[in-house]
């Protein structure tokens, strides 16, 4: 077998001559063949890496002159070379799901791992400590357990003893060691336990072969730590294996008849017996495990199984990657890999085209994506950049305007599809909002939403009360919820959170509400009604208390002593006193004030007129505030300069600075300070233009 497989890439080699082939790939393309059964393709894919990676050949070259189905292998490598450039958390199980989900053929994933073992075997001579380190990291995090998914249990083993050499390398020698000094004891117990059985086989008329087996090192050393004990206390180092040459209509009857062979010779433990040929399982694995006491009281593993069923479990590609402790990936990889087992026992193994026509779907109900930092998350299929940001956190999700995916910008209800690298955009001012609930998959997602928007309606609710028990005072009424009730019913509104959610919205006019309510709890009188304002003339009545006068009627007082009533300053413009100014009802936060030449307040002017509210300073107005930009020359001590004016202001308090320098010898940044009124602000920054080498302040 591995004469014909060193033939296939002798042969391969011959036909590229000419082409750049590095003495790496080589070998990578022999461990592929001998060590995993796969074919030309594979082979042909492996030894043109070199002439993609240098440029001498390009994947249309390689389709022209050697077909489509290498084309296809070698593009599925360079994909899953760009998705792990991102440097994703290399020990999330999800990584290697991702890479499953993105070799749509199976045979780039196989090249991956030669290529990884074949770097391994090499990683002596060729790398630095820490170099060796990293890469051995990967190949115990991530190349391991992708082989032993894939049913390459020898790869595995050996991925991860050469992995423990280089991480845990005393623990590695200690173990080595230990194993040499009791390797002569061990084989002739080993032979001495095999002597009488393999009698007693071949007078029942067996056809078969013995071999012991040593556990791995790092099997070894798993246990140690999880036994907690030392070499000595591990009493199963190795196994004896009996593999019969059976008729496939006779195999679980020869490998119960060598069971009862065996267990006629050595008592078996009853706890310890693994019945694997009635049931197998569910990723095809078979065989027959039993523990017997051998001689000298030692405790011996005796795995039975036929040809067929060995060639599976070591070499084949039916995976079983539950086995000794891999957790279920799912029942999509499960009955994926029972087809493939079916495949692989009616047909040739070494035949690649067998495999090809598997294309790894098993996660086409997954997409996975990653964060800026590398960090991957595995979401459902057709989630969003909404469902992504309550993912990461629910403060996230709630506060999102959007996202960056891969570097552009998108809206919250792009869907996401694998290998995005997604960043979210958050504002402070961003709430849920209804239509989200349309835009969301997830149940988190959506049960955050529905939270969100119920305590939503509870502050609006409470807002919208407090307005009509406000204008009630104002007329010297008492507000009564029993009163408001009828007042919701005779307005036509089903639910009173329905009724308080239309005089936030200015749908419902609350001078109607009023007139309304006075009418229920008012004797008829022959007093005439006065006619309800229309709400395209109405102003919200802010009429403060604690004394604050009243002005115009209907104009708030903005002063530091208002009590009762929610409101703050737009952080977009950062009003302070002194500027013209406006007020804005929102639905959920009070009343916003913004100076009356702020873009976003211009815009709520143009598009909801009827939430305005005219807004004064008092006299009596405290410090607000307020943030300058700067640009000037990147000159030493021009900074303090800066500062040192502003810290002589007296009404004045720097609170933070921020510098940038830039390449082109100028520097940037924001200086936020504490100031109480726009004179002052003026005055100060008419002062750090007048510094040297300043080029420009604005607020």
């Amino acid at each position: 077998m591995t004469n014909a497989n060193n033939s296939l890439v002798e042969e391969v080699l011959v036909k590229l001559e000419g082409v750049a082939v590095s003495p790496f790939d080589e070998q990578t393309a022999r461990i592929a063949v001998s060590e995993m059964g796969m074919g030309r393709s594979v082979v042909m894919s492996v030894l043109l890496l070199e002439s993609l990676r240098s440029g001498q050949k390009t994947i249309e070259d390689v389709e022209n002159e050697y077909g489509a189905d290498v084309s296809h292998i070698l593009s599925g490598l360079r994909k899953v070379n760009d998705l792990y450039a991102k440097n994703p958390v290399i020990s999330t199980d999800n990584f290697r799901d991702l890479l499953l989900s993105f070799a749509e053929d199976m045979r780039v994933v196989f090249i991956i791992i030669a290529e990884r073992v074949n770097r391994m075997r090499s990683l002596k001579d060729c790398c630095t400590e820490e170099e060796q380190r990293k890469i051995s990291t990967e190949a115990s995090f991530l190349y391991a357990p992708l082989a032993h998914k894939l049913g390459l249990y020898l790869i595995k083993s050996e991925l991860e003893d050469l992995s423990m050499k280089y991480l845990e390398h005393d623990a590695y020698y200690m173990l080595k060691d230990k194993l040499n000094e009791t390797k002569k004891s061990r084989d002739e117990y080993i032979a001495k336990f095999i002597a009488p059985v393999k009698r007693k086989l071949e007078e029942s008329g067996l056809k078969f072969h013995m071999k012991g087996r040593t556990k791995s090192i790092h099997s070894i050393w798993q246990k140690m730590k999880k036994q907690k004990c030392q070499f000595e206390g591990i009493y199963d180092l190795f196994a004896i294996r009996i593999i019969i040459d059976s008729e496939p209509d006779k195999e679980k009857q020869d490998c119960w008849q060598a069971y009862s062979v065996v267990t006629d010779m050595y008592h078996p433990n009853p706890k310890r017996l693994r019945d694997w040929l009635s049931v197998p399982k569910s990723n095809g694995y078979e065989s027959l495990h039993t523990t017997v006491m051998g001689p000298e009281g030692k405790w011996v593993e005796i795995q039975i199984r036929t040809e067929r069923m060995d060639y599976i479990a070591e070499h084949g590609f039916a995976a079983h990657w539950r086995y000794k402790g891999v957790k279920d990936s799912g029942g999509k990889l499960e009955e994926w890999l029972n087809d493939l087992r079916t495949t692989l026992e009616a047909d040739d193994t070494s035949d690649d085209n067998l495999i090809s026509q598997f294309k790894v779907d098993l996660y086409s109900d997954e997409v996975f994506v990653f964060t800026p930092k590398g960090d991957l998350f595995k979401m459902p299929k057709g989630a969003s950049v909404l469902d992504f940001a309550f993912q990461i956190h629910t403060n996230i999700g709630s506060h999102c305007i959007g996202g960056l995916v891969n570097g552009k910008n998108v809206s919250v209800k792009t869907k996401l599809e694998s290998g995005d690298q997604v960043e979210i955009m958050t504002s402070p001012n961003q709430l849920p909002k209804q239509d989200w609930l349309g835009y969301v998959i997830t149940s988190k997602a959506k049960g955050k939403i529905r939270q969100s928007l119920h305590e939503q309606e509870l502050r609006t609710a409470t807002y919208a009360k407090e307005e009509i028990s406000r204008k009630l005072k104002n007329r010297k009424v008492d507000f009564d919820d029993n009163v408001i009730h009828k007042v919701v019913k005779k307005m036509g509104y089903k639910y009173v959170m329905e009724f308080y959610k239309a005089i936030q919205l200015g749908t419902l006019d609350v001078n109607k509400v009023i007139a309304t309510y006075i009418e229920i709890v008012t004797p008829v009188t022959d007093t005439p009604e006065q006619p309800a304002e229309s709400a395209e003339n109405f102003r919200l009545d802010l009429t403060q208390s604690q004394g604050q006068s009243n002005v115009s009627g209907e104009t708030l007082i903005i002063d530091k002593n208002v009590k009762g009533l929610e409101y703050q300053f737009g952080r977009c413009c950062n009003p302070i006193y002194g500027d013209r100014i406006v007020g804005f009802v929102t639905l959920s936060r009070g009343i916003t004030i913004h100076r009356a030449d702020c873009q976003n307040a211009r815009h709520m002017l143009e598009e909801m007129p009827y939430r305005k509210i005219d807004v004064k300073w008092s006299d009596k107005s405290g410090q607000s505030q307020v943030v300058l930009h700067v640009i000037g020359n990147d000159d030493i001590g021009i900074v303090n300069n800066l500062t040192s004016i502003i810290l002589k202001e007296k009404s004045v308090m720097l609170r933070s600075i921020d510098i940038r320098s830039s390449e082109d010898g100028l520097f940037g940044g924001s200086l936020t300070l504490m100031v109480s009124d726009l004179s002052k602000l003026n005055g100060l920054i008419k002062k750090l233009k007048d510094v040297k080498g300043v080029k420009n302040v604005e607020r």
